[in-house]
């Protein structure tokens, strides 16, 4: 028996649900197909503006009308963007889902467009745009990336620039909303309290009238070797993220990778944590990661130092690196990677809103839906040469180090040559 319920509605909308009966709350979101990587030029950062502005209200409702709604039923709202989705979601009492629903409904299918709504709106991307910029990790990460994907759709910020967003006009913003947005680029995920019927005959009731077509995607490989992307700053503390090409999210070597990350970089009894922390005290955070799309996907450690030990870290990372694809990991390794991703998958498998975003984000994808046990059981299969041999695959490769902090670009070029 499945985990989840899956309808399609006639004009394509999809309904996804997965009930947790023990549960008086319920998790709603409404994923669309469309991040940052699928803007035009003359689009960069559409996709979080319009993220900021569909809040702003509709022709009928106010921004003022939807937050007190929202605020006075005790719910949780908000939205997210990245390179390839937009969710816009909901967390409350079951008994007050229509409402919520149909609040959501409505900025997704009928927003305003209020020249002053979007003047103000804008001030408020410039605000996070610089807090972003404030923040060296935030930098540091966005430094790796844009020179990772140095001309590559997933390169693209995506917050925009401060150019892009002060040119942003109210033609482009609803005219990629007009292009993106749509029922068959749209998917509702609910997790908890909810029955499916009530939930597919709502979605009939809101959505229904809604029509559009689908949206496609343009994707290429990338082809960027090794690069240093640098962002030069007085900084008491260096934040480096050394990396490199990953994989999509759909290979099948994704669960011994994740095996991989964890072992290597994933809590305070990983290589990374015990080498660079604990053994020498070199970091207050180190870290790795791997972030996967449709097309490819990167590998990466973060970590925060003093310049001038810069070079012992990247040295001890490098070593770390080179072990793995030479020794690969012990047997007590990968069981406590095993037991790791069991009790992270069980804890995540109790909060509702954590349940909705797996559903949503996995149908929005195309991914297969797996419940706890089918995913456990593609970690337990996992051994210990399947993990050497992806990091052969992963960490040979052309390298990319993103830095925030007094370097100029000739002091870090050779840790990535």
């Amino acid at each position: 028996m499945t985990h989840f319920q899956l309808t399609t509605l006639p004009n394509g909308l999809r309904v996804i649900t997965e009930q947790m009966p023990t549960l008086r709350s319920v998790a709603v979101g409404c994923w669309v197909d469309t991040g940052a990587r699928d803007e035009w030029a003359t689009e960069a950062g559409a996709s979080h503006f319009l993220e900021h502005l569909l809040f702003k209200g509709t022709e009928d409702l106010s921004a003022r009308h939807i937050s007190e709604t929202f605020d006075g039923m005790g719910a949780e709202s908000n939205a997210f963007t990245s390179k390839e989705q937009t969710c816009y979601w909901a967390r409350l009492v079951d008994e007050d889902l229509p409402v919520g629903l149909r609040l959501l409904s409505e900025m997704l299918q009928r927003p305003a467009f209020r020249q002053n709504e979007i003047d103000s709106e804008r001030q408020v991307v410039f605000e996070e745009i610089n807090m972003h910029e404030d923040d060296p990790q935030d930098s540091a990460f966005e430094a790796f990336t844009r020179a990772h994907y140095n001309g590559h759709a997933l390169g693209k910020p995506v917050l925009g620039t401060r150019e892009s967003i002060g040119a942003m006009t109210r033609d482009a913003l609803h005219g990629y909303w007009d292009r993106r947005y749509g029922p068959r680029s749209t998917v509702v995920a609910l997790a908890g309290a909810v029955e499916h019927t009530e939930a597919v005959e709502l979605a009939e009731e809101l959505f229904g009238e809604w029509s559009g077509d689908g949206v496609g995607h343009e994707y290429h490989p990338n082809t960027c070797g090794a690069s240093v992307g640098l962002v030069e700053r007085e900084t008491e503390q260096a934040h480096l993220v050394l990396g490199g090409d990953g994989m999509g999210r759909s290979d099948d070597r994704r669960w011994a990778l994740g095996v991989l990350n964890m072992v290597l970089g994933v809590g305070m009894s990983s290589r990374l944590f015990t080498s660079v922390r604990e053994e020498r005290g070199l970091a207050y955070a180190i870290f790795s990661f791997n972030h996967s799309y449709a097309d490819n996907g990167l590998w990466g450690v973060y970590v925060g130092t003093t310049p001038a030990q810069t070079g012992q870290v990247m040295e001890i990372i490098e070593d770390q690196l080179s072990q793995l694809m030479k020794d690969g990991i012990t047997e007590a390794e990968l069981e406590k990677a095993r037991g790791a991703a069991r009790g992270s998958l069980a804890l995540a498998m109790e909060d509702s809103r954590s349940r909705m975003i797996r559903l949503g984000r996995d149908e929005i994808c195309g991914l297969e839906h797996l419940s706890m046990d089918e995913r456990l059981q593609r970690l337990l299969s996992v051994d210990r040469d399947q993990v050497m041999e992806v990091a052969g695959q992963m960490f040979s490769g052309p390298r990319t180090l993103g830095a925030v902090g007094p370097f100029v670009e000739s002091d870090l070029i050779g840790y990535v040559e």
